[in-house]
């Protein structure tokens, strides 16, 4: 008899049963009437649905009876089922053309800011006419149309017109049409004449856009706004590299944006990385036109700024120093009263590139030697020819000498600090320029000539002889008071403060300055010898001091007319509103009574592109000091105001008296060779300079700045050695 329970089509669920016993004995259970009857009226029941296990018996099980069921594959990938699209081909055929931009557009970049007056509107409603004018540098220009857009085009199109010129001064006056231009070819130009003035203005765009596009015809154009022809080729820069009334600022755009304006053939690398891994220093190089300019910085970012920057100047005369602002109540130079107060960037990045240059051709084999904190140098032009420009000295150092090692012979170098012993470096050369003058053979190599105007001074400098200071940082003392976190683009906030423009001294066997005390600036030697501390005045009262009575010193002043420093150039913290009072502007109103040819100099101020990193590190007790014509350099312990091998330096008072006694005896046309034997008695006998000295203190003590601070008396009270 035949079982439908076991047949073909059941067998799978009894195999199942047999596998989970459980699951059907519940399944039983839950649908048996007398479960169901225990419930009272009965639920809807949400029966769980049953699901298939993952193992399936195989077809060998003796209830299979080689049923098989088969289990789902995983399906593979297979591809897209879209067809690839094949690859665009590279167009051969001519580039897109871009679209000229209108006469708006263009009169927008060559000056910012114009404002479109609605004039007036006459005709009909349904076919109106407009006036539209807009003003610009001055001068009202009109334009019509029917629609205010039109009348705009038309307006700037006859501004355009105005004042855009050849060097010859001729106007653009109307061009004669064609169907197909060639703005690369000179053949519409007829003695340098273009006509422009009754073209229409939708001839008028795409001829002036070719115009500013073509550098062919960009360097025929007048700066209209007294800038290079390089910026010319990117106009809406023009406003920003410089003020409405021809006074230059700094520009609103980066330097790196603004390279890549200017020029198309840009390049950067990364040269050389210098330095440890938490203070590297990065080299940057710009190539532009095949030509090369660098930069440096902590990172790549500044370093690539700095090199931009470098490129800016020498290419553009466009310049970031921060003197580009305008500052308040900073006069002209009194030399110059057209001129600024900033030194071209371009010639202050190559007072630093020779001062650092020279710096590390004369440390070598001196390498232990040439750690340091401040560097300092002082370079000579003729006739501001800076590819002949020569490094005069080179010095570093940071301490002044103790009280304890003071001499009585001036046999010990009193300051130390890197600035000052440049500027003694200096006098060294001016020594050795005199003594060419002893012989007539060596006569026209000196760069001092005889004075024939002036015969209290027999000598005086050849005409466009210029001497520039150079210092990796601010000088110490009112120059340095600000903080680094401070702006250096804007005005001092606080120009009434007691600290502004106080006199401050160094600090004996230390760093840093104090402001002076208000009594009378006196210092004795026995007070120095029973432990008081032995003061020096900071570097930025020294450079004001230079600007009155010169930096030939007092010795040389009896021969010479005064030198002056023609720039001050600094590698980094340059604050113009703190540097200018430092150096001149503090007694500018107060300064009297000068004899000619003393008076008050202004230095030009600049900053270098690529500022000098901050040396975090302890200032050594040792300075360096070389001058043009030295083998090597001097190596000075700063304490004890001798070399480190216990010598006399080549730059004390000592020597230039030995110096400028061979000078009295032997140059030709002294009138007077009578020389006292004593040194401080010798300084006095210059009249004029030592008037000049007084009234400079004078001046500090009117502004109650303070009181100049002498060395005791006894430091020159010695004699020539026999």
């Amino acid at each position: 008899m035949f079982d439908p329970k076991y047949s073909y089509r059941r067998r799978p669920a009894d195999v199942f049963q047999l596998m989970y016993p459980s699951y059907f004995r519940k399944r039983h259970y839950y649908n048996n009437d007398s479960f169901a009857r225990s419930l009272g009226p009965r639920p809807t029941i949400y029966r769980r649905r049953f699901v298939r296990p993952l193992l399936l018996p195989t077809p060998d099980h003796p209830n299979m009876n080689g049923y098989s069921r088969k289990s789902p594959s995983k399906r593979r990938y297979e591809g897209s089922k879209y067809p690839v699209l094949p690859k665009k081909k590279p167009r051969t055929g001519k580039e897109r053309i871009p679209q000229p931009k209108n006469t708006v557009a263009m009169l927008n970049e060559l000056r910012h800011g114009l404002v479109y007056k609605l004039e007036s509107q006459t005709g009909p409603v349904h076919a109106p006419l407009f006036t539209i004018s807009v003003e610009v540098d001055g001068q009202k220009y009109m334009g019509q149309g029917r629609s205010k857009k039109i009348a705009r085009i038309e307006a700037a199109a006859t501004a355009l017109r105005s004042f855009i010129q050849f060097k010859d001064g001729a106007v653009l006056t109307p061009l004669k049409p064609t169907c197909n231009l060639d703005f690369t070819s000179d053949e519409h130009l007829e003695n340098g004449i273009v006509n422009y003035e009754n073209i229409s203005t939708d001839k008028l765009v795409p001829l002036l856009d070719a115009l500013f596009r073509h550098a062919k015809f960009i360097k025929k154009l007048t700066p209209f706004m007294r800038v290079t022809d390089c910026a010319l080729s990117m106009t809406n820069v023009n406003k920003s590299a410089i003020t409405v009334d021809g006074q230059k600022k700094v520009p609103d755009k980066g330097p790196v944006m603004l390279l890549y304006e200017l020029f198309n053939d840009v390049h950067f690398d990364c040269s050389t990385v210098d330095g440890a891994q938490n203070n590297c220093r990065f080299k940057m190089t710009v190539t532009v036109n095949n030509s090369k300019f660098d930069g440096t910085g902590p990172s790549k970012k500044l370093a690539k700024n700095a090199a931009a920057k470098a490129a800016l100047a020498s290419l553009c005369n466009i310049s970031y120093s921060p003197m580009m602002h305008p500052q308040k109540n900073v006069p002209l130079p009194i030399d110059d009263k057209t001129s600024s107060m900033e030194l071209p960037q371009i010639h202050a990045d190559t007072i630093g590139r020779l001062v650092l240059e020279k710096f590390m051709e004369v440390i070598k084999g001196q390498e232990s030697y040439s750690r340091r904190k401040v560097l300092a140098g002082i370079v000579m032009t003729e006739d501001m020819n800076f590819n002949e420009a020569k490094v005069i000295s080179v010095s570093t150092g940071t301490k002044c000498v103790s009280g304890e090692h003071m001499s009585v012979t001036g046999a010990v170098l009193n300051d130390s600090h890197a600035e000052i012993v440049s500027r003694r470096c200096l006098m060294k050369y001016l020594y050795a320029q005199l003594e060419l003058q002893c012989s007539q053979t060596t006569a026209n190599q000196s760069i001092f000539v005889r004075n024939q105007d002036n015969g209290q001074y027999p000598y005086k400098l050849k005409s466009g002889v210029h001497f520039h200071l150079y210092i990796n940082t601010a000088p110490c003392g009112d120059a340095r008071i600000f903080s680094p976190h401070e702006n250096d683009t804007g005005v001092d906030k606080h120009p009434n403060r007691k600290a502004r423009g106080q006199l401050r001294t160094k600090i004996e066997s230390g760093e840093g300055t104090i402001p002076v005390k208000s009594k009378e600036g006196l210092q004795t030697w026995d007070g120095v010898l029973q432990g008081e501390r032995l003061l020096t005045m900071s570097c930025s009262d020294k450079i004001a001091r230079w600007n009155i009575v010169g930096i030939q010193g007092s010795l040389l002043a009896s021969i010479i007319e005064p030198i002056y420093l023609h720039s001050i150039v600094l590698g980094s913290l340059l604050h113009p509103e703190h540097m200018y009072r430092a150096v001149c502007g503090r007694i500018e109103k107060s300064i009297q009574g000068l004899p000619p040819p003393y008076h008050l100099n202004k230095p030009r101020l600049a900053l270098v592109t690529s500022a000098e990193p901050r040396n975090q590190a302890k200032a050594p007790n040792f300075g360096i000091n070389w001058t043009i014509g030295d083998s090597e350099v001097e190596v000075v312990n700063s304490l004890t105001g001798k070399t480190v091998n216990n010598q006399i330096s080549r730059i004390t008072k000592q020597m230039y008296f030995m110096k400028y006694g061979y000078l009295m005896k032997n140059l030709p046309g002294i009138p007077n060779r009578k020389l006292t034997t004593d040194y401080g008695q010798t300084k006095e006998r210059v009249k004029d300079y030592q008037i000049a000295k007084k009234e400079l203190f004078a001046a500090f003590r009117r502004e109650d700045l303070g009181s100049w601070l002498k060395k005791p008396m006894e430091q020159d009270q010695f004699a020539l050695p026999e």
